[in-house]
């Protein structure tokens, strides 16, 4: 059996972990070299200052600190909503975050981590995202659900809140990140996603529970999401957002970065595009994403053919469609197009095209989205 800490020290990492200039990298040095957090709060100045990057202020921000009551508060109330609280040697503490060297001294988490967890990828983009961009992240959360990998994302509007969605609709596992903690749910409409994020994977937090999700805790949040992945996609992303903030913090972690190609003439895709140019593997299908890891999926059961040019044989089984309604399809290959646009490309007239568009919604092969616009569903 797995050893876990017990109340005692995670009072004692809690402690650590409140004291500013004592981060995750730092507190770990101090565990090692005098075995627990316990003991690190047992040793006289001069002892502290044996360590190295240990200071004299920071010795004595250590025996000096005296919120104790505020971190038995934690714990308790962690107990009374129902939060784990764990520390790097609990079976719960993801895999992943484990080799990053700044990875948190203590998560609270709502949830379960299972081991298929490691299989995991973090999509990511502009929380005001384009048609184009919602219907990436559909395809690309579904897809890669579909093959059994773990969506992690940041529970924001936009992007992070589309993949999440779409990943349990698929039967997936997710998980997400707060820069708050989890009691304080952040946006607000984003509360029922999470109880359902909860019973299919899981949320965590490096910050306590009654942190607001201030500004500065969105970056320190952000490597916990590349953290906890093998790669990040960034979907969409404007230049100096927090996507382009994940997706450097990959690769500082060593992690795959990919990103989805947008339109020039689009400022959500300025980050993406700038990404690519700068080395970030293009994505237009999940193939390009599976191919990038090779045998480090070994451990999952993929079987799927190249879907990068939108055919049908995944989602649509062996539907057949009429000469008619494979040219409306070719139509839509490029983008979404108004029902005036078919008329007229078609020649044929409006009832005929509304018959073969609601067909072909009927079959799940077309959506159709406000104003009479259609799109292929892939």
């Amino acid at each position: 059996m797995q050893k876990t800490h017990d109340s005692s020290e995670l009072i004692y990492l809690i402690a650590l972990s409140l004291i500013n200039d004592i981060g995750p990298i730092i507190g770990r040095r101090l565990i090692s070299t005098f075995g627990s957090a316990e003991e690190v709060f047992r040793q006289s100045e001069s002892a502290l200052l044996e360590v190295d990057g240990i200071g004299r202020e920071r010795a004595r921000s250590i025996k000096n600190f005296n919120d104790w009551k505020k971190a038995e508060e934690i714990l308790r109330r962690c107990r009374l909503l129902g939060i784990e609280v764990i520390s790097e040697d609990n079976h719960l503490y993801p895999e992943n975050l484990k080799t990053l060297q700044d990875a948190p001294l203590v998560l609270y988490m709502n949830g379960k981590v299972i081991s298929r967890d490691r299989y995991a990828i973090a999509i990511v983009g502009s929380r005001r995202c384009s048609e184009y961009g919602r219907r990436v992240a559909e395809k690309l959360s579904r897809e890669l659900s579909e093959i059994g990998m773990t969506i992690i994302s940041g529970l924001a509007r936009g992007i992070d809140t589309i993949a999440h969605t779409v990943a349990l609709r698929a039967g997936g596992r997710t998980a997400g990140v707060f820069a708050s903690g989890l009691d304080r749910i952040y946006p607000p409409e984003n509360k029922d996603l999470i109880k359902k994020i909860i019973n299919n994977g899981f949320v965590i937090s490096e910050f306590p529970p009654g942190t607001r999700p201030d500004k500065e805790n969105f970056p320190r949040r952000n490597r916990l999401i590349s953290g906890l992945s093998m790669g990040t996609v960034v979907v969409e992303a404007e230049n100096e957002s927090g996507a382009l903030i994940t997706a450097n913090y990959a690769l500082e972690q060593g992690r795959e970065v990919f990103a989805v190609p947008g339109s020039i003439f689009s400022k959500t895709s300025e980050g993406t595009n700038n990404l690519i140019k700068n080395g970030a593997k293009p994505v237009s299908c999940i193939e390009d994403i599976i191919e990038e890891f090779g045998s480090k999926l070994r451990g999952l059961q993929i079987k799927r053919g190249n879907n990068c040019r939108g055919t049908f044989s995944a989602k649509h089984g062996e539907l057949e469609f009429s000469d008619r309604e494979k040219a409306i399809i070719k139509m839509l290959e490029a983008e979404p197009l108004h029902i005036d646009h078919i008329v007229r490309k078609s020649g044929w007239s409006v009832s005929e095209v509304s018959s073969l568009l609601l067909e072909l919604e009927l079959k799940g092969a077309v959506k159709q989205l406000q104003g009479k616009r259609f799109y292929i569903n892939t």
